[in-house]
């Protein structure tokens, strides 16, 4: 049996050397762990629409453009995600977890202060380059 693929548009929000993170809730998948937001692509959209929508619900920012930055394939077992990553730094809006979310601005450096998902750390490795 084939398991079903989530795509994902992922939005790396980044200002100057801090970037935007917020915490997943508890009741949700890979739950208490931090995250770049985002969310799935509906039927129809295109990854930047998608983010575009994701980031106004989820942290409140409108999303000018976005440049991609990579694409994972990960699988938790339990469920495939397909995350095609974007790096937005041309953005208005004040940032903050619109949602009720923890959220945060780290430092690049700092990030391996958080646990994240394990589909993340290929992310994070790729912005220390």
């Amino acid at each position: 049996m084939t398991k079903k693929i989530v795509h994902v548009a992922v939005g790396v929000i980044k200002a100057g050397n801090t970037l935007f993170i917020c915490k997943r809730p508890d009741d949700k998948h890979q739950g208490g762990l931090w995250e770049f937001p985002g969310g799935k692509v509906e039927r129809g959209e295109s990854v930047f629409e998608a983010l575009k929508r994701e980031l106004q619900e989820e942290v409140a920012l409108t999303i000018h453009s976005s440049t991609e930055l990579i694409v994972i394939e990960h699988d938790y077992g339990d469920k495939c995600v397909k995350l095609d990553v974007h790096l937005v730094t041309d953005f208005s809006g004040d940032a903050h977890g619109a949602e009720g979310q923890q959220s945060v601005w780290v430092a690049l450096n700092k990030l391996d202060d958080y646990n994240f998902p394990a589909a993340n750390v290929e992310i994070i490795e790729k912005l220390k380059q």
